[in-house]
């Protein structure tokens, strides 16, 4: 049953962020957000309802079900969404892959539990991976302040992302299930949205494009209801930091559909690149101790030889 959950997720989510970027255009973003969360919402509690398991959540529940809803339904996607207009949505999924280590090292700071050293070499590698990556277009002056504000917000977006993990870690252990707890996070992060589109007086303009609402049917079940409900019981599982393994994967995807959608053009910067983050992600999961080769690169053990 693991490995099909884990399956479905890369498929899933390795696909999702091409639809995002076809999101892009007339409407504004919060907008875009907000109907894909909306329409995800009513398809898991109107199922809910059907079976008759829908529940409203209640005190401490309530609480951790309102702050996912802010941090994975709502400022999350409005990081991604942003940094789509300056970077192509296969590099976006390798930053995202980075969770992994973000997991754990919110799991330190927040939860309190002890981060083995490799998480620190993986840590290491995935930065050097992302610095790898991202060369080309830093090296260019004449784009690097753009790409370094989608750099910035894909990386808060995944702080989001993994501190909201935690938080539904936390919700199963009280006895609340993803379904619900997606369900009411997804419609809390939807109204705050539209509340803060009104506040701020953004306007709604509907997007002509066909592509525009394929993308949010899309993007709303499998992206949110399946995707979203796969990856959280692997999270109830595995706990954070094993059921983010699946970020490992899902880069090899975005990107490639970005070679076929967005013109992205593979260099030996990017698949150096690549290769580091995927490396220091599973480092992550290494059994034991980190290997000697790595300690003595960090360690600066080689150039004592």
């Amino acid at each position: 049953m693991t490995w099909i959950l884990y399956l479905t997720t890369v498929a899933i989510w390795g696909t999702t962020w091409l639809a995002l970027k076809w999101q892009l255009g007339p409407t504004a973003i919060p907008y875009s957000i907000a109907g894909r969360f909306l329409l995800a919402a009513a398809l898991l509690l109107g199922f809910l309802f059907l079976t008759r398991r829908v529940r409203l959540p209640r005190g401490p529940v309530l609480r951790l079900v309102l702050l996912q809803g802010v941090l994975l339904f709502c400022c999350n996607f409005l990081c991604f969404y942003q940094a789509s207009h300056w970077l192509p949505s296969g590099l976006i999924a390798v930053i995202f892959s980075t969770s992994t280590l973000w997991n754990a090292l919110a799991a330190r700071l927040l939860l309190k539990r002890q981060v083995a050293p490799r998480v620190w070499y993986g840590a290491l590698l995935g930065l050097a991976g992302l610095t790898a990556l991202f060369w080309p277009q830093l090296a260019n002056t004449a784009i690097q302040g753009p790409t370094l504000q989608g750099l910035g917000l894909a990386l808060l977006g995944t702080l989001c992302f993994s501190t909201g993990n935690l938080l539904s870690a936390r919700l199963q252990g009280l006895g609340a299930t993803p379904l619900q707890t997606n369900g009411w996070g997804m419609l809390c992060g939807a109204l705050l949205l539209l509340a803060g589109a009104q506040v701020t007086r953004i306007d709604y303009v509907p997007d002509p494009a066909a592509r525009y609402w394929w993308a949010l049917g899309y993007l709303a079940l499998f992206g949110s209801v399946i995707g979203f409900t796969t990856y959280l019981m692997l999270v109830g599982r595995l706990g954070p930091e094993r059921a983010a393994y699946t970020t490992v994967l899902f880069p090899v995807v975005a990107l490639n559909l970005s070679v076929w959608f967005e013109g992205y053009h593979w260099t030996l910067w990017g698949l150096l690149g690549l290769c580091s983050v995927m490396g220091g992600n599973l480092l992550v999961f290494w059994r034991g101790q980190a290997p000697a080769w790595w300690q003595r690169i960090v360690m600066g053990r080689l150039l004592a030889r």
